[in-house]
């Protein structure tokens, strides 16, 4: 293939503008024709240019397959004088270092550079630079070699002779020819496939890339110019050369060259191909979601490479699962999820809608390029073909929009596993694929294949973040005794979906409810593990009733024993709301916002602010807080409020103001929160908000009782709580509450010490019985037989309570139970 610009420069300025010219005076004079010659480990020439037939006589067909060291100027080959040789003598000439032939029979592992003076049949002697690489990798090429005619480089009219013309390397240089290099030499590589003419490129560019020397200090860089004539120069020559023939009339040397050499329009051909691959790869990919992935690259050949472009992804990479496994067989369902297409608006819509899931049968092409992972070419869909491809579509006819098209088929392929394939056609009156067309839609396949493997992967990758941050934060109820809850959680960034921020609501013994914010700072994995840890270690220590200082400095002493040198931020309140109070404590954290119900009024709690979970050896100090029914608690993470380049007091007033607005709900008041305050820009850390509504419970849906130490006391148990239902109006639970209740009562009788027992029944939107003593062994479920004395009572309570539990408290322990209260009208009625 001729080696070519399509843009029709000629021969480059001269560089010989006198000995001692600069750089810079020199720096538009690099532009040069190259021959280029790929040498293989057999020592045969695999790759002969045009211009290395112009520049050593010998035309491609005579060059391929031969070995190089007949055809290259390697040193002492054949007497200068030898008119005999066959495309002519060749004279070692300047002595810079090593000649090519050692570069040629492999003894050089470094590139070399020289210059010869050789004899070309029907020509003067001709002046060659030469530089030769050589290369490394999985390809059957070991050299390139790059030629120039020196005396090229001269105008006619020079009359200054240039001291020294001499072929070299610049190596991590700021000289500009080796972006031009980078970029066209891949161009007259056609023999190889895009990457392996990048590889070549990349050695090449770490050797060291061409350069002229005028002097020790005066450099120029090569730019290639492969001197291809226009388009309409070579359809001028070639009427030119037809009528020459019909004439009898010898050619002139210029028309020989284009007549002899087809290869100037299959140049012009690769270069528009590769121009094309170039365009589309920077079309695509612009962004990681998988359906817009998908857009661009089906847009992306529409209208210039193909009319009609349908893509096709298993059904693993739609759904956001790990890698395909296995060969595709002829059970494997394939989503259809785009259609482009240049044909009027909805001709395709019905027939083949997006969306669609289907298999493809074994005599199909696409099944063909799906199961060898190659592009099929079908140069035009005959009747037969298009009869048997729509019988995949039942009752649609899909004949009338592919019958006489061209077809291309091409599989979306990474890490050599076929994801998907697309189906190209061509309109029947345009031009049809060809092989060249196969081989730039199986390019272009390859790249949109591994696009779409990392849109992928960060699909999967997402969904696991997201699932795994999920399974980390609690459900919270949104109402729990005497409050109601709503949280919101957002991650940090869009790469970054897993983090170290939680928050929680743990259920305690006399009704009361544990609210916990924490962070643990840094982000991804180890973050989020570090978190689940801490937050499971608070609801097990929230469970035994620990007051929050001496819950946070056990949370410290774990996370000094888990040695993972992190360290975390913990608020812990617990919200009394029978005695209408918050005890609160803190480790580091930012202070929580309270919102009076009275006036609207938000004020930051003061509270001790401790030192981060982690640090060690430090004391919790916790604090307690009069709060009236409809008071707000809002408790956040710093990310919520702190942004780079601002003071985090400006993000703590934002806080305390978007926390008083008037909100119809509690969901609505947080989105004014977030909106408030995730607006400003420049967040980056991930962000847990809980906001607690302290309802209270009325002392009216509150009844205590003290019982003495006496088995007599389950009696009266019975009794006080069938009267307390119906007073509430309740009298439907009275049965088993009093049953329930009585036995609870029996076992404290039997266990407790020296104090008595307590009895309390709180009704809220469960009613909740809670018997209290002063033993702190906790009770457990036994199996018991029909004749044991004791062990049912708990199996009662466990077979007909809605909920229960037991935990213990500072004076010894609690067990309660829950019923589910009967619908308000019901209540009504009753009552």
């Amino acid at each position: 293939m001729e080696s070519g610009n399509a843009r029709g420069t000629e021969v480059g300025a001269p560089l010989s503008r006198g000995a001692g010219s600069g750089a810079a005076e020199h720096a538009d004079a690099g532009r040069i024709p190259l021959a280029v010659v790929v040498v293989g480990h057999d020592g045969l020439v695999s790759h002969w240019s045009t211009g290395a037939r112009r520049l050593f006589g010998a035309p491609k067909e005579d060059a391929v397959g031969r070995p190089a060291v007949d055809l290259l100027p390697v040193s002492g080959a054949i007497p200068e004088q030898d008119e005999s040789a066959p495309y002519g003598a060749y004279a070692a000439y300047d002595g810079l270092g090593p000649d090519l032939e050692s570069s040629l029979d492999g003894r050089l592992s470094y590139p070399a550079a020289g210059r010869a003076r050789l004899t070309v049949p029907d020509r003067d002697r001709v002046d060659v630079l030469w530089w030769a690489y050589p290369l490394i990798g999985p390809g059957q090429e070991r050299l390139l070699v790059l030629a120039a005619d020196a005396g090229a480089l001269r105008h006619e009219d020079d009359e200054v002779a240039v001291e020294r013309i001499a072929p070299a390397f610049a190596l991590h240089t700021d000289f500009p020819g080796a972006e031009e290099l980078a970029r066209r030499l891949p161009e007259i590589l056609p023999s190889m496939s895009v990457g392996e003419g990048a590889r070549i490129v990349a050695q090449v560019l770490e050797l060291g890339y061409p350069v002229l020397e005028f002097s020790q200090n005066d450099r120029v860089p090569v730019t290639p110019d492969w001197g291809v004539p226009r388009r309409t120069e070579r359809k001028a020559r070639r009427e030119l050369a037809a009528r020459a023939a019909a004439s009898g009339e010898p050619l002139p040397r210029d028309v020989q060259d284009v007549v002899d050499e087809g290869e100037d329009l299959e140049y012009v051909a690769v270069r528009e191909h590769l121009e094309f691959l170039n365009e589309v790869s920077g079309r695509i990919g612009t962004s990681l979601d998988l359906s817009q992935t998908i857009i661009e690259v089906s847009r992306a050949v529409v209208p210039r490479f193909t009319d009609v472009a349908g893509t096709y992804l298993r059904e693993q990479v739609v759904a956001g699962e790990g890698f395909p496994d296995g060969v595709p067989d002829t059970t494997t369902m394939w989503h259809r999820v785009a259609i482009e297409h240049t044909d009027e608006p909805g001709r395709w819509d019905d027939v083949v809608p997006v969306g669609e899931a289907m298999p493809f049968p074994a005599h199909t092409p696409f099944f063909q390029c799906m199961t060898t992972g190659e592009p099929v070419l079908v140069p035009r869909i005959s009747e037969q073909m298009g009869h048997m491809i729509a019988a995949q579509f039942e009752k649609r006819d899909i004949r009338p929009l592919i019958t006489h098209r061209s077809m291309l088929v091409v599989p979306l392929k990474a890490r050599h596993v076929v994801l998907g394939f697309m189906v190209l056609l061509r309109h029947p009156e345009r031009v049809e694929f060809n092989d060249m067309d196969r081989v730039t839609g199986a390019e272009l396949a390859a790249r949109a294949g591994l696009v779409l493997d990392n849109a992928r992967m960060y699909t999967y990758q997402e969904s696991v973040a997201e699932t795994l941050q999920d399974s980390m934060l609690p459900h919270i109820a949104p109402r729990m005794a005497g409050c109601d809850i709503a949280t919101r959680y957002l991650p940090g960034t869009l790469l970054g979906r897993v983090g170290g921020d939680w928050f929680d609501s743990v259920k305690l013994p006399g009704s009361r409810t544990a609210f916990v914010v924490g962070d643990v700072m840094g982000h991804g994995l180890n973050s989020a593990a570090m978190m689940g840890q801490l937050r499971t270690a608070v609801q097990t220590m929230a469970a035994l009733d620990l007051p929050p200082a001496q819950l946070l400095r056990n949370l410290d002493d774990l996370a000094q024993r888990l040695g993972e040198h992190y360290l975390a931020t913990c608020l812990y309140a617990v919200y009394d709301p029978i005695v209408g109070e918050l005890h609160i404590a803190n480790a580091g954290h930012i202070p929580p916002v309270l919102v009076r119900a009275e006036d609207g009024h938000s004020e930051l709690l003061d509270l001790p602010t401790g030192a981060p979970i982690g640090v060690g050896g430090v004391p919790f100090e916790a604090i307690r807080v009069r709060v009236a029914p409809g008071d707000r608690l809002v408790m956040c993470t710093d990310g919520l409020v702190e942004v780079r380049g601002e003071d985090i007091g400006v993000g703590l007033a934002t806080l305390c103001e978007s926390a008083a607005h008037p909100a119809a709900s509690m969901d609505d008041a947080c989105d004014t929160i977030i909106r408030a305050l995730n607006t400003r820009g420049g967040r980056k850390d991930d962000v847990a908000l809980l906001m607690a509504r302290l309802n209270g419970i009325e002392p009216e849906d509150v009844a205590e009782w003290r019982l003495a130490l006496d088995p007599i006391e389950a009696g009266r148990a019975r009794a006080v709580v069938r009267e307390q239902l119906h007073e509430w109006g309740l009298g439907g639970l009275a049965d088993l509450a009093e049953l329930m209740a009585a036995e609870l009562v029996a076992n404290a009788v039997r266990h407790a010490h020296s104090r008595q027992v307590e009895l309390r029944l709180v009704r809220g939107d469960t009613l909740l019985c809670e018997v209290a003593d002063d033993d702190h062994a906790l009770p457990t479920l036994l199996s018991a037989g029909p004749d044991d004395e004791y062990g049912r009572g708990l199996r009662v309570v466990s077979t007909l309570a809605r909920e229960w539990g037991t935990s213990r408290t500072s004076a010894g322990k609690t067990v309660w139970f829950e019923l589910t209260l009967p619908p308000r009208r019901s209540r009504s009625a009753g009552e």
